[in-house]
């Protein structure tokens, strides 16, 4: 509604959106995480990766503490596509001590993303 100020709720929610990472960190950040971590290849041009943003954002937001979620420039950072096999986008890939645990190619919904997360990181269920 216009004019009325974001609720605290909203605000927390637009302080929780999902980090942006580079080549550079991916090592420490991602490889050398203690928890789990999500990591979204994406690129500004590419539709289907816009429309899942809010959907990682909000992932971040919810499991917060359980699970790392990055999003990855694949335009600007491109030196890990190669390793993961990265062929299409958005391309989202679990990873745990360093080691692919799932991956998942293309637009994803709400709960298919729940399901990819829970049947692949059961401790982290909602």
């Amino acid at each position: 509604m216009r004019g009325q100020r974001p609720t605290p709720n909203g605000l927390a929610a637009l302080r929780s959106k999902a980090p942006s990472i580079t080549d550079d960190r991916f090592e420490t950040e991602v490889l050398q995480a203690e928890t789990p971590v999500l990591v979204d290849f994406y690129a500004e041009w590419c539709g289907p990766c816009k429309l899942i943003a809010p959907l990682i954002d909000w992932a971040a937001a919810e499991y917060s503490g359980k699970v790392k979620i990055f999003k990855l420039d694949t335009e600007q950072n491109p030196k890990f596509l190669p390793r993961y096999g990265i062929s299409g986008l958005p391309t989202l890939i679990l990873l745990r001590n360093g080691d692919v645990v799932a991956q998942h190619e293309g637009a994803i919904g709400k709960s298919a993303l729940v399901q990819f997360l829970s049947e692949n990181l059961p401790e982290i269920a909602l």
